[in-house]
């Protein structure tokens, strides 16, 4: 396993997240191409060593370098590592797939239920790409500390264990600590609910409510998430790890997160609109809590909290009329 430390990688997406791991598998000793969609900004990046966009204060080290032609980025690359928004997640998967070895295996760093279908990662790459070994990257993680090179740990996630052991190692350095996992299904729920709730979190604090709210949004929260993963066919216990309650906290407590700031903006009384133009991102909690809502909706998963969180950025309802709806909610066991 070891002499895959040296093997070349190719990274398709070149927003924050996609960038901040092709600089750490770079890190690593990997040659790594990153590609992206955008060729001023592959020209741009190639100039200034730097994604000046979306982390400019990430150098690029020696080892990664950007690529101008997928196919050829492709055809180099032992493994394949998306990083785009859920919303082009199958877009991403199709582009990639004719040029694709028999022997090339892909994972992703995409979090989110796909709106039309309610399919998770791991379920449409099996839609686009058949059998072919597939694994997630979940976890508390901010693509700024990553590129800065400060401690880390996440998840890889695959039904295929030597794959997630093989990646997990071509991640792993002095700074960087990949955990391995074989419950995918926990994992993708994990990083699909925990923007909704983020979004919560942050109306919470807009609001002026105090830690008192957070930390009991954060708990209950965790609780629908397990209530969704366990009635999808994920365990429980995925839930109380790096991919559950860890990205779970970071995303709802820390303003590095685009969901929260959102959500912190509404809370102040902003509208959508002028929240959402003021992340200047992707904010994915907004698709991410109408996909939640119909998941849960079709299977009967009673989620309270994304429930008015989906009322809120999708029907138009008040913050404080949603805070009303959940505190004024029939006493019930905290098992429940």
């Amino acid at each position: 396993m070891q002499n895959r430390r040296a093997e070349p990688m190719t990274v398709v997406g070149a927003g924050s997240w996609g960038t901040a791991l092709a600089i750490q598998l770079a890190r690593e000793g990997h040659p790594t191409q990153l590609w992206g969609r955008d060729p001023a900004q592959a020209d741009s990046m190639r100039r200034a060593r730097r994604n000046e966009r979306y982390l400019a204060d990430a150098v690029f080290p020696d080892g990664l370098q950007i690529a101008t032609d997928l196919k050829q980025a492709l055809d180099t690359a032992r493994d394949v590592l998306i990083a785009v928004p859920s919303h082009a997640f199958r877009t991403a998967l199709e582009n990639i797939a004719p040029h694709l070895a028999a022997e090339t295996r892909v994972a992703w760093a995409t979090k989110g239920f796909e709106i039309a279908t309610g399919l998770l990662p791991h379920q449409v790459a099996r839609q686009v790409l058949g059998s072919r070994p597939g694994a997630v990257l979940s976890g508390p993680t901010f693509a700024k500390e990553v590129g800065a090179g400060l401690p880390t740990a996440m998840t890889v996630a695959s039904q295929d264990e030597s794959f997630a052991k093989e990646l997990a190692l071509c991640l792993s350095g002095p700074n960087f600590r990949a955990y391995t996992q074989t419950d995918i299904m926990g994992v993708e729920v994990g990083g699909a609910v925990k923007n909704v709730i983020a979004i919560g979190s942050g109306i919470a604090d807009g609001m002026g409510f105090g830690a008192n709210t957070r930390v009991a949004l954060i708990t209950r929260g965790l609780a629908e998430m397990m209530r969704l993963g366990v009635k999808l066919g994920a365990a429980r216990e995925t839930f109380m790890g790096l991919a559950g309650l860890g990205d779970l906290v970071l995303t709802c407590t820390d303003d590095q997160s685009r969901n929260r700031r959102f959500g912190m903006a509404l809370g102040r009384g902003e509208s959508m609109s002028d929240a959402q133009s003021g992340i200047q991102q992707v904010v994915e909690g907004l698709p991410a809590a109408r996909a939640v809502h119909d998941v849960a909706r079709r299977l009967s998963v009673d989620m309270p909290i994304c429930r008015e969180i989906f009322n809120v950025t999708h029907e138009g309802k008040a913050v404080r009329a949603a805070v009303q709806a959940l505190m004024g909610r029939e006493m019930r066991s905290e098992s429940e």
